[in-house]
């Protein structure tokens, strides 16, 4: 892999966009599946939130960071990360690589994500990990692949980025728990639904899984 830098900064005002028309996507669910026009009509539109990123690197950062903690805890420590990286140039892998290890622990980073990161900056600055602009001609599976060579980066943070930073229209969580409640309940399964389950049923919803998805977390919500 060849050694890259990190993406310029982009505007503080650009926000990311989907890579799909949520009207068309939430039609295509109403005649696809009545039980899922259902929710559709309870929960009302599709609301999703995409995250702002300015590379892979910040994202995939927020993503190690507030794995396993409450949100407000998460937030806390990945902003006194921010400010270490900031001391250091910025939210780059280079500023990362230059940050100590004891200042990074006293940001709230146990040892595990602390390593964690660590080889996200190696692997950001060899290339295994690409630009934000090179990962959006990537596929999910090839992104995949680059990316969970990471420590500490498996399929559900794969997942969660190609929704909620990259937008991704056809992305099918089903290591994710909540999705797998929510499916069992919306479709009245006994226990837990295992993946494959969830996966031939949502062969219907295709190419707007990833908008099924946010609908099944919503439907939690409103229980």
């Amino acid at each position: 892999m060849r050694r890259i830098k990190d993406n310029p900064p982009y505007h503080p005002n650009l926000k990311p966009t989907y890579q799909f028309d949520p009207v068309t996507a939430v039609a295509h669910l109403r005649r696809a599946d009545p039980i899922m026009a259902q929710l559709i009509k309870r929960v009302g539109p599709f609301a999703l939130e995409l995250l702002p990123a300015r590379t892979l690197f910040e994202a995939l950062l927020r993503s190690i960071v507030h794995q396993q903690l409450h949100s407000k805890a998460a937030a806390t420590i990945h902003g006194r990360v921010l400010a270490v990286l900031h001391s250091h140039g910025g939210v780059t892998s280079a500023a990362l690589a230059a940050a100590t290890d004891a200042e990074l622990r006293c940001a709230g980073l146990s040892r595990a994500k602390l390593a964690a990161l660590r080889d996200l900056a190696a692997k950001c600055m060899d290339g295994t990990v690409p630009s934000l602009r090179a990962a959006a001609r990537l596929s999910g599976d090839v992104l995949a692949d680059r990316l969970t060579q990471v420590r500490g980066i498996g399929p559900w943070t794969v997942h969660m980025l190609l929704i909620f930073t990259l937008g991704r229209p056809d992305v099918m969580p089903t290591g994710d728990f909540a999705i797998r409640l929510a499916f069992g309940r919306l479709y009245r399964k006994r226990g837990t639904p295992p993946p494959a389950a969830i996966l031939g049923h949502a062969r219907a919803w295709q190419p707007y899984r990833s908008v099924a998805s946010w609908y099944l977390w919503r439907s939690l919500d409103k229980d």
